[in-house]
């Protein structure tokens, strides 16, 4: 064969291959606020519609391997991050191993029992680029260590996105509630800590942070401010969603940024937090929390909605459109069901 047909088999070829399997579009740029598993749902979804993917997380647990951790070694509690990188874990062979190894947890009699593997791995990235672990980046290692660390964990388990921090420093979460001591129902309390406040028998009214002005991620900020979506929930609403609008700064880029904003809502109340709550309660509790906070669209699975008249109020007066689908998994549970979650947002983001 002549060198100039096997130049034109070689481009056609490859024409060909391009036309078979197509580039996929990049998807637009979004930034996932929460915690635990109803970031975890969010993420499993969003890592199926775009490419440009960034989960910004709560850093205020204070229970578990993550609050054991934060005690001994002054860290931030890694295990709200160690599960926003599980969700972005690739359905491979290799993504699944390393998202089924970093969720493994040690049971022992000793000091290893109920440690996950991936809190252990992330806080020994932190220790071992240099940081002092404690989020502020001032450690022998320089800026960055931290959010350094976790972008190594990225690599290593070929994450579909980035995680960071909402805040540079651990925090507390301290709730306003109603009728924690059951022998006085109507007395107004606060309650410490994430744990506690999502356990408390009372009503929680709402939430504050110690210390009230933590550093915000600078990286976050930045995502916040270059994103096309910020997606708020789903998640348990006062100890994972609403922290993010504490933080002044990253509140202030919330409100401020270019980015259109969409809010996914549970599909049942949280036990400790939102007993009772309606779909528009949640919605009227953001507002109190953040007043200047405009959103485009709100997501409900339209099988919770009671009152589809009343919500739909709730979300104009918030400034945005009411978009219901199904998304709740089959088997009964409050659970979202990734794909179902996933189309819903193609919909949002193509609209």
């Amino acid at each position: 064969m002549t060198s100039a047909a096997s130049e034109t088999r070689r481009t056609a070829g490859s024409r060909t291959e391009r036309e078979t399997n197509p580039v996929k579009p990049p998807g637009p740029k979004v930034v996932a606020l929460g915690g635990g598993h109803g970031l975890y749902a969010s993420l499993s979804a969003l890592r199926r519609v775009t490419d440009r993917l960034t989960a910004v997380v709560t850093v205020a647990d204070d229970g578990g391997s993550s609050g054991r951790l934060r005690r001994e070694l002054g860290v931030l509690p890694p295990g709200d991050l160690r599960m926003a990188l599980a969700a972005l874990c690739g359905d491979d062979e290799w993504g699944q191993t390393w998202r089924d190894v970093v969720q493994h947890r040690f049971r022992s009699e000793g000091d290893l029992q109920g440690h996950a593997v991936g809190n252990l791995l992330i806080v020994a990235l932190w220790e071992l680029l240099g940081g002092d672990g404690d989020g502020d980046n001032t450690g022998p290692g320089g800026p960055g260590s931290t959010v350094a660390g976790l972008d190594w964990v990225g690599r290593l388990l070929g994450a579909h996105g980035r995680v960071l921090p909402m805040a540079a420093v651990p925090m507390d979460i301290v709730a306003e509630v109603r009728g924690a001591d059951p022998a006085r129902p109507g007395e107004i309390t606060h309650v410490k800590g994430q744990v506690a406040c999502a356990s408390t028998p009372g009503s929680v009214l709402g939430v504050s942070l110690v210390p009230a002005d933590p550093p915000a991620c600078p990286e976050a900020l930045a995502a916040v401010e270059d994103a096309d979506w910020v997606v708020f929930g789903p998640g348990s609403w006062f100890t994972s969603v609403l922290p993010h609008l504490k933080v002044p700064a990253l509140a202030r880029a919330l409100t401020s940024t270019r980015a259109r904003r969409a809010v996914a809502l549970n599909l049942a109340p949280q036990p400790g937090e939102t007993d009772d709550f309606s779909p528009q309660t949640h919605l009227e509790v953001l507002q109190a929390h953040a007043p200047d906070l405009r959103v485009d669209v709100v997501l409900a699975d339209a099988g919770v909605v009671d009152d589809p008249d009343a919500l739909d109020k709730a979300v104009q007066r918030l400034g945005g459109r009411l978009v219901l689908a199904q998304v709740a998994a089959d088997d009964g549970s409050p659970r979202h069901e990734p794909a179902r979650l996933a189309q819903a947002f193609v919909q949002i983001f193509s609209d």
